[in-house]
């Protein structure tokens, strides 16, 4: 039986919004999970409601197989990081660290012990004494996880955590909540906007739009088999190219380009004058022409010199999209250029639905 479930979850609000869609997932003890998706999506009610901040307004949330969805927060023993961190700026480091388990009435050795460890695990010892204000943005989000972890409770719940940090510190808190997570075993549900987050840190992820989920998945299976338009050009950067185009004599045309789909989808016959969404990731391209592969020709627009790589952007009549090559291929602005597409990354989508085409169908 998984620890959590939310079955068939709607959020209504009383002026007839309808925040959240039939939400389900089970998540097991000790997961990592990310909700992710663009914003006023429905991740963060969707966690609001698993905290007891927001009431259910239909379908049912169970916690360990018991019926959670009147339990307030105390009760479902889950503790809290938010996006403000919400310190208390006269308490110190150690203060706030400690301050659930001061109201716990936890004994003050005990306390002590408990928030030197966790001080160690976050790096934060040398600065118990100092107020908050003394920190710097990173430090102030590690003391309010480090609130959240002290306390023994089922689940941590963090919603856009590192979202007021600039790039850099980014970087550092992902890889210090990923130890800390290896290292206490917690089940967490963390919230974001940014793919990069929940492709890093999460044993699996969800993928919501408009309330809806769109898929629910591993970061290597949402990367490789999304299932819709949206996932697949949501998931990686930059993001899948597509180009739209109606199937004609077995093939789908952009400009002068005609690609014979026959070769990636031997049912295309029973798609012949519909819609057809072709999608190409821009690390797939080879630069040339290659066996078993698309050749598509076209004009380079721009440039992005990135260091290691390149993002090419280029046109071919009215469409475009984005070639990631190595820097040192770096094409010349407005040359033309033939790239190559392999067969099995290229991806078909039904234009009217735009979920994926099966390519055995």
């Amino acid at each position: 039986m998984a620890y959590l479930t939310l079955k068939n979850i709607n959020k209504i609000y009383p002026n007839g919004f309808h925040a959240v869609h039939n939400f389900n997932l089970e998540i097991e003890k000790g997961e990592f999970v990310v909700f992710v998706g663009p914003s006023g999506c429905g991740k963060s009610t969707t966690l609001r409601m698993i905290a007891g901040l927001e009431d259910i307004s239909n379908g049912e949330f169970l916690i360990d197989g018991k019926r959670a969805n009147e339990w307030g927060p105390r009760e479902r023993q889950i503790a809290m990081v938010f996006q403000s961190y919400a310190l208390y700026p006269q308490m110190t480091v150690y203060d706030n660290i400690a301050f659930g388990l001061t109201l716990q009435g936890v004994d003050e050795d005990v306390i002590e012990q408990k928030v030197n460890r966790v001080a160690g695990i976050l790096g934060l010892k040398d600065y118990l004494d100092r107020l908050p204000r003394a920190l710097s943005g990173g430090q102030r989000q590690r003391v309010a996880i480090g609130r959240a972890i002290i306390r023994k409770v089922g689940v941590f719940l963090m919603d856009e955590p590192l979202s007021n940090l600039d790039a850099k510190q980014r970087v550092t808190m992902r890889y210090e909540i990923a130890q800390i997570h290896r290292e206490t075993g917690a089940t967490t549900i963390y919230v974001t906007h940014d793919q990069t987050e929940a492709r890093t840190l999460a044993d699996r992820i969800v993928v919501m739009r408009a309330g809806y989920v769109m898929q629910i998945g591993t970061p290597y299976e949402l990367y490789y088999r999304p299932q819709n338009v949206f996932v697949a050009g949501f998931i990686g950067e930059p993001p899948m190219n597509f180009l739209r185009g109606a199937v004609t004599d077995g093939a789908l045309s952009f400009g002068e380009t005609k690609l014979e789909l026959g070769r990636k989808l031997p049912g295309i016959k029973a798609w012949e004058g519909k819609e057809i969404v072709f999608g190409f990731r821009p690390e797939a391209v080879q630069l040339g022409k290659q066996e078993n592969a698309y050749q598509i020709t076209c004009g380079v627009e721009l440039t992005e010199m990135l260091g290691d790589n390149t993002n090419v952007y280029v046109a071919a009549g009215k469409d475009h999209a984005i070639l990631k090559v190595d820097s040192h291929d770096t094409p010349e602005t407005d040359a033309e250029i033939t790239f190559s597409i392999p067969l099995e990354s290229v991806y078909l989508f039904d234009g009217e639905t735009e979920n994926v085409i099966d390519p055995t169908a």
